[in-house]
């Protein structure tokens, strides 16, 4: 699986999942991928930050910059930037009431999620809500079984 940064001829930003790259492409030469926003099946990649995991900054804590990353871009290079729109505000609080539900409803299995998405699917113990890791060749393997999951929405820090 293969997550994208995206974004529609009207400037709306989203991210979307994909099998692979060729999935993508067959999609959205097809008209699959649409705009949540407006619909719109003009889409195109756009660049994607990394995700980086750790502690929260406290309030009022200093912030330390990164080690320096040679393939990383100059720090005077122009970087992707946006305003939101009221639509996409209403949209990513939908995305985070959509997952403070499922963690809140759903049993955390961690590391255990492939193993226990198995049993699920194949019968060998009660369906229910969970979520847990996966890696990307975990996630491969539990799409190609047919076991049908989704990512929870991933949602940069409130504070932005």
């Amino acid at each position: 699986m293969i997550r994208y940064a995206l974004a529609c001829d009207e400037g709306h930003a989203f991210e979307s999942w994909f099998q692979n790259s060729a999935a993508y492409d067959k999609q959205v030469k097809r008209g699959l991928v649409t705009c949540p926003v407006c619909n719109s099946a003009k889409v195109e990649k756009t660049i994607m930050s990394p995700h980086l995991s750790g502690a929260r900054r406290r309030a009022g804590a200093p912030v330390q910059a990164p080690a320096p990353d040679a393939s990383a871009p100059a720090p005077d290079a122009p970087a992707s930037v946006a305003m939101v729109s009221p639509q996409e505000h209403e949209f990513r609080k939908k995305l985070k009431e959509l997952r403070d539900h499922l963690t809140a409803n759903a049993d955390n299995v961690g590391k255990k999620f492939p193993e226990e998405a198995r049993k699920m699917h194949y019968g060998e113990i009660e369906h229910r809500s969970i979520y847990g890791e996966a890696s990307p060749q975990d996630a491969k393997d539990l799409h190609e079984e047919g076991i049908e999951f989704h990512p929870l929405p991933v949602l940069p820090d409130e504070r932005n």
